[in-house]
């Protein structure tokens, strides 16, 4: 399998920011990793072996992006107005600087945004905000609002909000979506939602299902037995939705 390592440093997040790809042919997958996770979390999974198959027979390529959740949504020393704008700047990362990346090793544009956990977030996130640039958005076992506590996992903006909140939570801009191309852009998207049926977020994956359905964006929506929130789970989905 090709194995490529790749490390800049980043302009718009002052810092060092690293990445994996696997593969050289197929679908180009922009796969997020999970809560504060790392670049190499789903190669150390065994998620990359068990897509082994797929990478090698040039049907995908993924690019496995770092996060730097732990300076933004996850950072209590800061403001949470700072969290959404620092947010923004990975953001503009992963569009200024990996999708160039892709392009260049993937010429035709045929994108994937995806992830697991806090990453499906991060994926549906700029899948939803800029569905020109992709082909198929896979959330597995995700969260689709991150203002609204759920058990013990407590509202990430600490109840601030603004515009930026706003526009950054699938849940609360594509309920309220009016623009015609921007729907139908979407509705261009193919759209695979897969959550455990005792996870805590699958009333969010629900309530995120009938949005799209009142939008008339088609949609794939599966519910698996059990938490199915664990790199074993993720795992099947990956090899089955990716």
């Amino acid at each position: 399998m090709n194995r490529e390592y790749h490390k800049w440093y980043s302009d718009r997040l002052g810092r060092d920011m690293e990445l994996l790809v696997y593969g050289n042919g197929g679908r180009a997958v922009l796969f997020f990793p999970t809560r504060m996770g790392r670049f190499y979390d789903y190669e150390n999974w065994g998620i990359i072996e068990a897509l082994a198959h797929r990478i090698n027979a040039g049907e995908l390529q993924l690019f496995c992006v770092d996060s730097i959740d732990q300076e933004s949504l996850y950072n209590p020393w800061s403001h949470p107005e700072q969290r959404i704008n620092r947010h923004l700047q990975y953001e503009e990362y992963i569009l200024c600087e990996v999708l160039p990346l892709m392009r260049l090793k993937k010429p035709d544009n045929d994108f994937e945004s995806a992830g697991c956990s806090l990453g499906a977030y991060h994926a549906a996130n700029i899948a939803l905000k800029h569905p020109h640039l992709f082909n198929k958005l896979v959330c597995m076992s995700g969260r689709f609002d991150l203002t609204r506590p759920v058990q013990y996992f407590r509202d990430l903006l600490d109840g601030h909000h603004n515009d930026n909140v706003y526009f950054n939570m699938p849940r609360q801009f594509l309920a309220n979506m009016e623009s015609d191309s921007l729907l139908n852009q979407i509705r261009s998207l193919e759209i695979v939602v897969a959550i455990g049926d005792t996870d805590p977020f699958k009333p969010d994956n629900y309530e995120f299902s009938d949005i799209l359905n009142r939008k008339h964006i088609g949609h794939q929506l599966y519910t698996w037995n059990g938490y199915a929130h664990a790199p074993r789970s993720w795992k099947k989905m990956a090899d089955l939705y990716l």
